[in-house]
């Protein structure tokens, strides 16, 4: 007699779920508490943003690019119109490209805290979760006194930027930063000494710098794993090319890595805000540009506080671009969790999905394949679902 195949026990997170902060659909195969096989869903909150930005003009679709992402409102404004502008054959003043460049280091703190608070919450370290988004309050106040607003600050104009940085702020922003140094040292101190954090994280979800980069990750999830990429150094942009910028690296793969390479990460951005401070150019905040912008494509590529954005922006000779294509880090990252989920406890599944930082609503896209093709079928469909991608007859 044949013995009979064991049955596979599947454990479905999502799309909604007490432990998801955004709708996603997770699938975990598990024997016992140990996890064999892990898939991810997405597109539950697509909103069609590319889609609407081709009966828009350029100026309303930097105000709908900035919406993709709460978070990093800022650097999506950034990464369009510096594609904007290439295409325009047009250049923002030194003094604009500084002021971008402080705004993107506020907003990548305030990014890093707003994640700290997260990730604690999902390791059950709920007093660490409000001293994180007590500091991080901090942070949207100071963009708030930049720009008037603690989330969209429309920094970005096509050309250059609307807002300037005077002695008041510049003394608020450097007395802050000043403070919350003090602070990112007792985070540090927390996620490198607490037994309880330790637990969580040192030798969890580890990632070698090989699979780091055959899975195409980006930002702090592939510094963590020893790779020394970063847009902001490996291609600048804005002022960049003008404050130097260390590459946080950690070679150890795992959470805790991840954890420290981010909490080391404001460190270099409270360094960069101050040199930008004092060393801020004068002159004008903005170049003139034609409303229509001249025929052509582009790609454009920041460093936003999860890793690498991508645009590619066409335009076809008209006041509304023909194209716009959005590639988030987050899209880049996802294929990391269903690696290296494989082996660990399913409890720490909500850690190892924190871990990267995730965005669900700036990425959500599905692709679906309809065919009946012999080529086709021969497609390992299995693995592609895992990220996102669906296969119908």
């Amino acid at each position: 007699m044949t013995e009979k195949p064991k049955e596979k026990f599947v454990v479905p997170i999502g799309p909604q779920h007490p432990a998801l902060k955004e709708p996603g659909s997770f699938l975990f195969t598990v024997d016992g508490e140990t996890v064999t096989d892990a898939s991810v869903r997405l597109g539950f909150v697509h909103r069609g943003i590319e889609k609407t930005c081709e009966t828009r003009n350029y100026t309303q679709d930097l105000y709908l690019l900035e919406r993709i992402c709460g978070i990093c409102s800022h650097v999506h404004a950034t990464a369009f119109v510096l594609g904007v502008e290439k295409l325009a054959g047009v250049q923002a003043p030194p003094r604009a490209e500084a002021i971008r460049v402080l705004a993107a280091e506020l907003e990548r703190i305030h990014s890093h805290f707003l994640w700290l608070g997260v990730a604690a919450h999902e390791a059950g370290f709920d007093t660490l979760f409000m001293y994180a988004w007590r500091d991080r309050e901090v942070v949207m106040d100071l963009l708030e006194v930049l720009s008037g607003s603690r989330v969209h600050y429309s920094i970005n104009v096509i050309g250059g930027v609307k807002f300037d940085v005077d002695q008041v702020s510049s003394d608020s922003i450097l007395k802050q930063m000043d403070f919350l140094e003090e602070r990112t040292k007792y985070y540090m101190k927390i996620v490198t000494t607490d037994d309880t954090f330790i637990g969580r994280t040192r030798g969890i979800g580890t990632l070698s710098k090989d699979r780091a980069e055959i899975l195409g990750a980006v930002g702090p999830t592939v510094r963590a794993s020893g790779v020394k990429r970063d847009i902001r150094v490996n291609a600048p942009y804005s002022g960049y090319k003008d404050y130097h910028v260390n590459i946080i690296t950690d070679a150890t793969g795992d959470l805790e890595a991840r954890f420290v390479v981010r909490i080391k990460e404001l460190y270099e951005s409270y360094r960069i805000i101050r040199l930008v401070l004092e060393n801020l150019p004068s002159g004008d905040l903005t170049t003139r540009v034609k409303r229509r912008i001249p025929e052509g494509e582009v790609i454009s590529r920041v460093e936003a506080p999860r890793g690498e954005l991508f645009y590619y922006i066409k335009s076809n000779g008209t006041e509304m671009p023909d194209r716009v294509k959005v590639r988030t880090p987050s899209l880049c990252n996802w294929g990391t969790i269903t690696d290296v989920a494989v082996g660990h406890k399913l409890a720490d599944m909500p850690m190892l999905l924190a871990g990267i930082d995730p965005c669900f609503s700036c990425n959500d896209r599905m692709v679906q394949v309809r065919s009946t093709s012999k080529q086709t079928q021969l497609m390992n469909w299995d693995d592609l679902r895992k990220y996102g991608i669906e296969y119908y007859k």
